[in-house]
């Protein structure tokens, strides 16, 4: 396969440009007791992007930082060793202002979200809680986001209706002015015995009825309708969406997460990561994420922050 350079990576390169115009945001960063959970955030740092509160094993941070070599010297450093207790510090310092979104470090997602959703003092705000895949496709046009392959297994409508209108918030906060949103299943015609395109029909009917907001949603579409204009019209269905499409609501967890992961195996894709639904952003990436995965998480958060008028 033939090598991919930082360069070929547009849409990333003008998000972080737009994100380092702005002031740095606090972040709260949970257990980042490790070299990739350290480095991510302090290169968003060096970057202008974000303002670590490192949350976690003082010593084993410290430790991280010397083997990594990087200084914290000039960031605030909570000791908190256990990891549970360090992800309610996290989510405290949103309450107390001192935070305006969380990163995820070196635990467990489950432990991280878990005080995140939990009702009394966590961060809920009305809508469930939902991952969003952006994804920079070298020689794409645009950027696609994929939602949900993360946090959701198997979607109901209504939990559908919060990922699909909470992904429209977040591409309208990237400057995507009306976003071409596809809800994939395996056809294009409603079929009883196949739950993704009932799904779908109801998502389309529910945009039309204003109930979802900012953004034209159509399905049920097949993927290659989704990406490739030439199929659509050689199918016969000429849309805004078909072919275009710049979201893509996934029927579950599986499709979500491997169509992503396929992206960046196959066709040298970048993504970053970002959870919504809360009141402020939760900043998502895994260990096998490079430094410009983790830069861009940071910046998606700055900007969405910033730009949307909605619960994150």
């Amino acid at each position: 396969m033939s090598q991919v350079h930082a360069s070929d990576y547009v849409h990333f390169d003008g998000l972080l440009k737009q994100a380092a115009a702005m002031p740095a945001m606090p972040v709260a960063v949970v257990a980042p007791e490790k070299a990739d959970a350290l480095a991510g955030p302090v290169q968003a740092a060096e970057a202008g992007l974000i303002t670590p509160i490192l949350i976690g094993d003082a010593a084993l941070i410290a430790q991280v930082a010397v083997e990594i070599g990087v200084d914290i010297s000039g960031y605030e450093v909570i000791d908190i060793a256990d990891h549970s207790d360090a992800a309610a510090r996290g989510v405290a310092l949103v309450h107390e202002g001192r935070a305006a979104a969380v990163m995820k470090g070196h635990l467990h997602t489950d432990v991280l979200l878990k005080h995140v959703v939990k009702r009394d003092g966590g961060l809920r705000a009305g809508r469930r809680l939902s991952h969003v895949f952006i994804c920079d496709v070298p020689g794409e046009a645009r950027l696609l986001l994929v939602t949900d392959g993360a946090i959701n297994i198997a979607p109901d409508l209504d939990t559908k209706a919060d990922i699909t209108q909470s992904a429209i918030d977040l591409a309208r906060s990237l400057g995507i002015a009306t976003p071409n949103v596809a809800v994939l299943s395996a056809v294009e015609a409603v079929n009883p015995k196949v739950q993704s395109t009932v799904d779908a029909d109801a998502l389309v009917q529910m945009a039309k009825r204003g109930e979802i907001t900012g953004g034209v949603v159509e399905g049920p579409l097949s993927m290659d309708i989704a990406v490739d204009q030439a199929a659509a019209l050689g199918k016969g269905l000429a849309s805004q969406v078909a072919g275009r499409a710049e979201i893509m609501i996934m029927p579950n967890i599986e499709a979500g997460n491997m169509f992503a992961k396929a992206l960046t195996h196959y066709a040298r894709a970048e993504k970053a990561g970002i959870v919504l639904g809360a009141s402020v952003p939760v900043i998502l990436t895994s260990r096998s994420d490079g430094e410009l995965a983790r830069l861009v998480s940071c910046a998606i958060a700055v900007l969405y922050a910033a730009r949307s008028d909605r619960p994150a």
